[in-house]
């Protein structure tokens, strides 16, 4: 009997060391859950946790064969999908760092990031390989498909044989089978560097930020501790790109180290997919873009009610609660009909979708991050989530805000805490510029935070408008403004020769659902404009507007490339 109750203290401490490495977490999850499955690939093959481990056994193989040694960097590029997270996992416990790139960058950067990089092998889709110049990339000396992990490229002899006799090498070596005692990750360190998250492509200069284990560590320790109701064997959407922080935090590191089921859309998220995908998963959490949440808002729910008897129901008291309630409840059933929280991130969500959000009760909240903090900064569970905050400051972050006055004068977001970069790679210059003197992380954001800690952003600092008397004028609030008209699609206000100009893209389905004509344009949104100029302050008014024919160009997070139309 005490040789039972030593044992089971071993393992009570082995698990309890386990819970202070982000490593320690993953394989303690795939230990807890190794019979449950762990992901699925839209219409496709489903890998259990048992499943994940044995494809990260052996991959290290192949890393052995292939020279990768500890700390060497090893891209990922590719549409979101089971075996990129695989790669990912692979590539961390095996002692490389993994450079995370988006597959929608063009192939330019994507060449010029693989190389920035340092990199020596890469994983990507066979459609992106097929598009990308190897020459540009000089250093890559392995590509493996991300299709089917198929050895596509190799300058190694030993790698090329290992890859002939895989087959008979794995045979031997798997004879017995692969079991939960056969998977023993290695001890990472809190300053070790674990990923390169690159913010750009070639458009400006290279940023690759350095994130150490101690920020996966603490982002995914957060999401653990104040996300209650997530259980293992959850399902959960994976629809944000996982080479953005957002995404891979909070869509895969969470749910693979919770022991939850991830689903990879591997696709565009149209309404009718996500509708589809929604019905079919249940999901309890739901991360998504403010795009997403305002087009189901201003497309599908108010125009119901601002039609038939909802118009008038609405205007009642007692009966509008009803009308409400009824609201939430097909907006919950849009999502599934098991949803507990939508978490929007970013950017800033229009505040006309979030006063009817908050009258009909929906469960939503928004956070606040960024890729220099992996990403968390600001969260709040809904129930206690501030109306036009993003979220109060998380655990092991600090926030300061660089004014007088920081609760009403709007002053630079500063942060700093266990989540922050290591830097910027083979960007000194840029990595000075970014931190204080005593090491404050300088996020480019303008904000207030109220004696709760709660943050409020009002715009970013490169976006501010010198009024002509000195004024701070915020684009962002115009364009909150102008956005919430439903013949809006979407809007960017600037400055030409010291006047507010607003460029606006109509929202074409919002015109044809109107049977409005094309004539008709000018004159309506001179009205738009003028509504808008009623409620801004007579320094910050719109002096005239220019129609655009199509949408901004945006960066992979759906943010407008701002840069391009100033």
């Amino acid at each position: 009997m005490k040789s039972i109750n030593v044992l089971s203290s071993n393992l009570f401490k082995i698990e309890m060391m386990n819970q202070n490495t982000f490593l320690g977490l993953i394989e303690q999850s795939i230990r807890n859950h190794w019979e449950m499955p762990a992901m699925t690939d839209f219409q496709g093959k489903t890998f259990y946790y048992k499943d994940f481990a044995f494809e990260i056994d052996r991959l290290h193989d192949y890393f052995k064969a292939a020279g990768i040694q500890r700390g060497d960097k090893i891209s990922i590029c590719g549409k979101n999908s089971a075996r990129w997270a695989i790669s990912f996992f692979a590539t961390l416990s095996y002692g490389a760092v993994a450079v995370s790139i988006l597959h929608e960058f063009d192939k330019a950067s994507v060449q010029f990031i693989v190389d920035h990089s340092d990199s020596k092998m890469l994983f990507a889709d066979n459609a992106i390989w097929s598009e990308i110049d190897e020459k540009n990339m000089p250093k890559i000396e392995t590509v493996f498909s991300l299709d089917n992990f198929s050895l596509i490229k190799s300058n190694s002899d030993e790698l090329t044989q290992f890859d002939a006799n895989a087959p008979t090498y794995f045979k031997e070596k798997y004879e017995k089978g692969f079991f939960v005692n056969d998977i023993a990750f290695r001890a990472d360190r809190p300053e070790e560097l674990a990923l390169i998250n690159y913010t750009s492509g070639t458009s400006s200069s290279p940023k690759g930020v350095m994130l150490p284990y101690r920020s996966l560590w603490s982002n995914t320790k957060f999401a653990n501790n104040s996300l209650p109701f997530i259980e293992s064997g959850d399902n959960i959407i994976c629809m944000l790109p996982m080479a953005h922080t957002y995404g891979l935090a909070f869509e895969v590191l969470i749910s693979i180290s919770m022991g939850c089921h991830l689903h990879f859309l591997g696709k565009t998220p149209s309404p009718q997919v996500l509708r589809d995908m929604f019905s079919k998963v249940k999901p309890k959490l739901v991360l998504a873009v403010p795009l997403i949440i305002e087009k189901i808002v201003n497309r599908s729910v108010l125009p119901k009610l601002q039609r038939g008897a909802a118009k008038t129901l609405i205007k009642i008291p007692l009966l509008n609660k009803v009308v409400y309630n009824k609201v939430r409840a097909s907006m919950i059933e849009f999502f599934g009909g098991e949803l507990v929280e939508v978490v929007i991130g970013g950017a800033a969500l229009n505040p006309d979708v979030e006063k009817f959000l908050r009258k009909i009760k929906f469960p939503y909240t928004v956070g606040y991050g960024m890729t220099e903090c992996g990403p968390l900064i600001s969260y709040a569970y809904w129930t206690r989530y501030k109306e036009r905050s993003c979220g109060k400051v998380v655990e092991r972050m600090e926030v300061k805000i660089n004014s007088e006055d920081p609760q009403n004068i709007v002053g630079e977001i500063l942060t700093r805490g266990s989540n922050l970069m290591l830097g910027y790679y083979k960007n000194e210059e840029a990595t000075k510029q970014v931190f204080t003197e005593d090491g404050w992380l300088k996020t480019g954001d303008l904000g207030t935070m109220d004696s709760d800690n709660f943050i409020f952003i009002r715009g970013r600092n490169k976006n501010m408008i010198l009024g002509p008397s000195g004024q701070n004028i915020y684009p962002e609030e115009i364009e909150e403004k102008l956005n919430s008209s439903p013949f809006v699609g979407e809007s960017l206000a600037i400055s030409e020769d010291q006047k507010i100009i607003a460029l606006i893209v109509p929202d074409k389905d919002a015109w044809k659902e109107n049977e409005l004509l094309d004539q008709d344009m000018e004159t309506l949104f001179q009205g738009v404009v003028a509504e808008v100029n009623s409620q801004l302050p007579a320094y910050s008014k719109i002096a005239s507007f220019r129609l655009q024919e199509e949408e901004f160009e945006k960066t992979p997070k759906r943010s407008i490339r701002r840069f391009k139309y100033i």
